[in-house]
């Protein structure tokens, strides 16, 4: 099948879905609408569904918690008819601060959650009577007057992906997810996530070929990916610093197992105390360069490569430019150099 690309909707307004329209006509595979504490990511994949006629709509990330199982579910099936089968669940635990702080939910036992939530959705989606013995959920309620229901209009296929970062949702994605949605990803460090995946998928009697692999990757064509490397690196200090607890940021964890341990709790100190120019300054080069595709047509060839040799399927981009006409122009050169890559594969 060769690389595919995906897009990370830029808006939810006019500019944004006409963005995503055209982006089709160029030949994208998928379109992504994330949730963090903005917009909800189903209603726009319903719109999106409406407007456009070949690409796969997927959320990343629905967050759990946020809805019962049996409710995504239900809004999966509803996606699924009204794409004509091409919706895509992402779904993924989020962290204590949006949660707990958000959602007013607690953050616990978010691989166990996420496990279960996946049995229930399929047995749903099947068209199974709905009787799930958990540890997180227990349907019908114990002691209660609920039933053991069946939905009258089961019977859609629902892939279902895994937004993971941390080694047991790494392994649990390989175990029962049809994809992953990964993020902070670099393919020069590329086992330090599917090593996690392929243990995974080999427990339960898969292949990593049978899991879809997605990554997140901003895209900005210029002449000096070293100065844009620069940039980008200081951006990922809020992630650093803020996407999470002091105990608790996946991103820090996933950034240590890929040698960037003693770096990345430096910027997480200066952020916490303050520093933020500081912060953004001490984020290593590498991170920014290596997470994304930066530079020259060569420059960002090369790194296209690079993922395809260590086994991506999906790039999941976001270009880096907020006129309209450019990021199409972008996106068609992007496309031009994806096809390159996929022809050397022949």
């Amino acid at each position: 099948m060769g690389l595919k690309v995906g897009v990370q909707v830029p808006s939810l307004d006019k500019v944004g879905i006409d963005f995503v329209r055209h982006a089709e006509e160029l030949g994208i595979d998928s379109v992504w609408v994330p949730e963090a504490w903005m917009y909800d990511a189903l209603t726009p994949v319903a719109y999106l569904a409406a407007v456009t006629d070949q690409v796969r709509l997927a959320t990343g990330v629905v967050q759990l918690g946020t809805r019962s199982p049996a409710m995504l579910a239900m809004s999966s099936l509803a996606m699924q008819q009204l794409s004509g089968g091409r919706f895509i669940l992402g779904i993924g635990t989020s962290g204590p601060q949006v949660m707990e702080g958000w959602h007013g939910v607690r953050f616990d036992r978010p691989v166990t959650r996420t496990s279960e939530t996946i049995d229930i959705v399929r047995a749903i989606a099947a068209g199974d009577r709905l009787s799930y013995d958990g540890i997180v959920h227990k349907l019908p309620l114990p002691d209660s007057q609920g039933r053991s229901l069946r939905s009258p209009v089961a019977g859609a296929d629902i892939p279902i992906y895994v937004a993971s970062m941390g080694l047991a949702n790494l392994r649990l994605t390989g175990a029962k997810a049809d994809g992953w949605i990964g993020t902070a990803f670099m393919p020069e460090t590329a086992d330090v996530f599917l090593d996690p995946i392929r243990q995974g998928a080999s427990e339960s009697g898969r292949t990593l070929a049978e899991i879809e692999l997605t990554t997140a990757v901003t895209l900005e064509f210029c002449d000096d990916a070293q100065e844009a490397g620069r940039r980008h690196a200081n951006g990922y200090a809020f992630t650093i610093g803020a996407m999470g607890s002091s105990s608790t940021n996946f991103y820090n964890q996933a950034f240590g197992r890929q040698g960037f341990a003693d770096p990345v709790a430096e910027v997480q100190r200066l952020w916490q105390e303050g520093h933020r120019e500081q912060a953004a300054a001490a984020v290593p080069i590498e991170i920014g360069i290596g997470t994304n595709l930066l530079g020259t047509d060569a420059d960002v060839l090369e790194r296209l490569r690079l993922h395809r040799q260590c086994g991506i399927d999906t790039l999941r981009v976001g270009i880096s430019t907020t006129d309209d006409n450019t990021r199409l122009d972008h996106l068609a050169r992007l496309m031009d150099l994806v096809r390159r890559v996929n022809d050397e594969l022949i």
